[in-house]
Formats: structure tokens, C-alpha cells, sequence
């Protein structure tokens, strides 16, 4: 038998203003992964590492432009990375 339990939670705005935050940062480290994959591919190259691109995100995390990415952890960044790399090697091996 599998016990479930529902929880609430109940950000204040601040959070609630930090979820938002780091729900879209998540969303554009996906696309941004998705976009260098694809474009990676239509070069004839061989698929990049999540490992690659995570480095390549650190440089440019550096740059004035995309200094907003520091307004969350590391970690939402990271694992949105991983998680475009392994969606773009299942689709290739289905």
C-alpha cells in the first residue's frame, strides 16, 4: 500500500515573487541548452555534455547581459541543464 499525503504551501509574496523567478530561470536554461544542442547538430558535431555547457553558462553568467542568473541558486540552472541533455538523448535513441 502507497501512502499519499497533500500539502500546502502558502508563500509569502516575497517567495511566492522567488518561485516565479526560479520556475523561469529553470525554463530559459532549458531552451538556452535545447537551442545550443540543436544547433550543435545542424553543425554536424557530436552531442555536448551537460558538463560543457554548464562551463560555457559560468562564462556567461560573468557577462553584464546575463547577471539576472545570479538571482537564483546554481542548482535550479544545473539540473534544468542535465535535464535538457538527457530529453535530447532519449529523443535520439527512440
Amino acid at each position: 500500500m502507497i501512502l499519499a499525503k497533500k500539502i500546502r504551501i502558502k508563500p509569502t509574496k516575497e517567495q511566492e515573487h522567488q518561485l516565479w523567478k526560479s520556475a523561469g530561470t529553470a525554463r530559459w536554461a532549458y531552451n538556452w541548452t535545447l537551442g545550443k544542442q540543436e544547433e550543435n547538430y545542424k553543425n554536424g558535431s557530436k552531442f555536448l555534455s551537460d558538463e560543457t555547457l554548464r562551463k560555457e553558462l559560468t562564462v556567461l553568467k560573468q557577462t553584464e547581459e546575463y547577471a539576472w542568473l545570479y538571482d537564483v541558486s546554481n542548482n535550479i540552472t544545473k539540473q534544468a541543464i542535465k535535464d535538457a541533455c538527457d530529453a535530447y538523448k532519449k529523443f535520439f535513441k527512440n
